[in-house]
């Protein structure tokens, strides 16, 4: 597995570049780096293979929007072999390559549109810390484009024709030279398909899809975090004509707990305590995610903000390799309403103190803040 290099650095450009400069910075650098240029060197095709990817994904602004958003996971391609529905029929790459052909004495190079793949479709869901903890089933409905049952996805009526485009000949896509630049577009024809129907289907006007209503169960393995994306390969659209369909999608987001907060899987609970248990010492005891108790030992003379750390007792691990830890922080209430009898006691009780001896912190708050004092007044 590569490392996914970000289009802005690879063009060496800034995230706010306008077009004009994504083509100024595209031009110079597939110049220096395209395989013609670099015969045999296998680095440098793959720079200049990049270069184009990027150049062809950041060029369009519906690709640019849907990188900046998602980045490189916009564009991952499906199990059905297709690439993203993010991606048109013909590379930049491939056009720039065309264009050094030309200057080399060579022809550019011919291409097929095959059927296009189906957009990859995004959900997002809602998990409970209890689901997360335990895994569980989710049950999702959402509309989408399935294949036409009609014309079994082919867009076109029992025996109709379906012929290839004369304006493209085929490969979904035509092309314009503007100055020393050939610039490709969908094909105004066909859109894009290569294919013209007559007589297309009266149900699906020969888009070979319907939009429809799904229902799907979705697994939701244990350990899922904020964040984590599962993917159901061939779930998403059907794609135009008889297309592969594109992938779905599942966004986790954890909703919120009245106890529990968690980091990766590392489960934090703040406990109120109060300030005798805390001086006396005691047990604390709150129930787990996994519905069993955990005993938490608090010493006399526990402070507030003091953490204990439970191993074990966190949340799984999402690959299934063990099991974080809790970490209970014990917070200190003060008493806000007293008996007469609680006030006389703690009466007492200051005046058997010794701060000193009772309370170091503060002791040694008030000799830093004297020697403060003294300083100031010398």
């Amino acid at each position: 597995m590569h490392a996914e290099i970000d289009y802005y650095e690879l063009l060496e450009v800034e995230k706010g570049a306008d077009d004009a400069t994504l083509k100024s910075a595209y031009r110079k650098l597939a110049m220096r780096w395209h395989p013609d240029r670099n015969p045999g060197d296998q680095a440098a095709e793959a720079r200049f293979k990049a270069i184009s990817e990027a150049y062809g994904v950041l060029s369009d602004p519906d690709k640019r929007a849907a990188y900046d958003r998602y980045g490189h996971a916009a564009f991952k391609g499906g199990a059905g072999g297709g690439g993203s529905p993010f991606q048109d029929a013909s590379p930049f790459s491939d056009i720039f390559s065309d264009i050094f052909d030309q200057f080399m004495g060579g022809s550019p190079r011919g291409r097929r549109q095959g059927p296009q793949r189906g957009a990859d479709i995004r959900y997002d869901l809602q998990v409970s810390f209890e689901d997360a903890f335990h895994g569980a089933e989710a049950d999702i409905a959402l509309d989408v484009a399935v294949a036409c049952d009609h014309c079994a996805g082919t867009g076109a009526k029992p025996g109709a024709r379906v012929q290839a485009c004369s304006t493209c000949s085929g490969r979904g896509q035509v092309r314009m030279q503007n100055g020393m630049f050939i610039v490709e577009r969908t094909c105004p024809t066909c859109h894009g398909s290569g294919q013209v129907i007559s007589d297309p289907c009266g149900h699906c006007h020969g888009e070979g899809r319907v939009e429809r209503a799904k229902q799907l169960k979705v697994k939701i393995p244990k350990g899922v975090d904020d964040g984590t994306r599962i993917r159901l390969a061939n779930e998403g659209e059907s794609g135009p004509r008889g297309g592969a369909p594109g992938d779905l999608y599942i966004f986790v987001h954890m909703k919120p707990h009245p106890i529990w907060k968690r980091d990766g899987t590392t489960l934090f609970a703040q406990v109120p305590m109060s300030f005798v248990d805390a001086a006396l010492g005691g047990d604390l005891q709150i129930p787990g995610l996994d519905k069993q108790p955990v005993d938490v030992k608090v010493p006399a003379g526990t402070q507030s903000g003091r953490q204990f750390r439970v191993r074990g007792r966190g949340m799984p691990a999402l690959n299934g390799h063990g099991i974080g830890d809790l970490v209970v922080q014990v917070e200190l209430e003060t008493p806000t309403k007293l008996s007469p009898r609680q006030k006389e006691l703690l009466e007492e009780f200051r005046g058997t103190e010794n701060p000193h001896e009772a309370c170091p912190k503060s002791k040694g708050f008030w000799d830093r803040l004297k020697g403060a004092w003294d300083e100031l007044t010398d």
